[in-house]
């Protein structure tokens, strides 16, 4: 009876001793230090919202990935890059803000972006402020930062 119960501390602690060298399971330490990624991407945020308010198609385009997904607080359902870049031209946003931006690097060369973003409208619009929380995947696919899906709820 005492063999079995030395025995089966020592299986316990030798696999508590494993456990404890074994690599994290959460993934390859991103390829790009932290800091440099927030920064690169908070360009891109930028940039995006930028392309928005100045109806820039061709820069807007540019920051997408060609799988890109996008859903919106409309009810209009999930959009691809075409049809999320064909919103430009009917976009009414004449100023943006965003705040709380963070960066989560993932495993690799990806990253969960959140912010939250309030767009001013034209003062003749019928709404002219609307203020949402965003969450961004982007991943950088040969050398070149993109963003594969956008969600957006609206803060009431």
């Amino acid at each position: 009876m005492r063999t079995s119960i030395w025995c089966g501390l020592v299986v316990m602690l030798t696999s508590w001793a494993a456990a404890q060298s074994a690599p994290s399971m959460v993934g390859p330490v991103p390829s790009t230090p932290v800091p440099a990624v927030r920064g690169t991407l908070e360009g891109k945020v930028k940039a995006e919202w930028e392309a928005f308010k100045n109806k820039d198609q061709k820069t807007y385009a540019g920051l997408l990935a060609e799988d890109f997904a996008g859903i919106e607080d409309d009810g209009e359902g999930m959009r691809g890059k075409r049809a999320a870049v064909g919103e430009i031209d009917r976009s009414v946003v004449s100023k943006y803000y965003l705040f709380a931006l963070k960066v989560l690097p993932l495993a690799g060369d990806s990253a969960l972006v959140t912010y939250e973003l309030t767009m001013e409208f034209p003062p003749k619009a019928q709404l002219r402020f609307k203020r949402v929380l965003v969450s961004e995947l982007w991943l950088k696919r040969d050398g070149q930062w993109k963003l594969r899906h956008y969600q957006e709820t609206r803060v009431r």
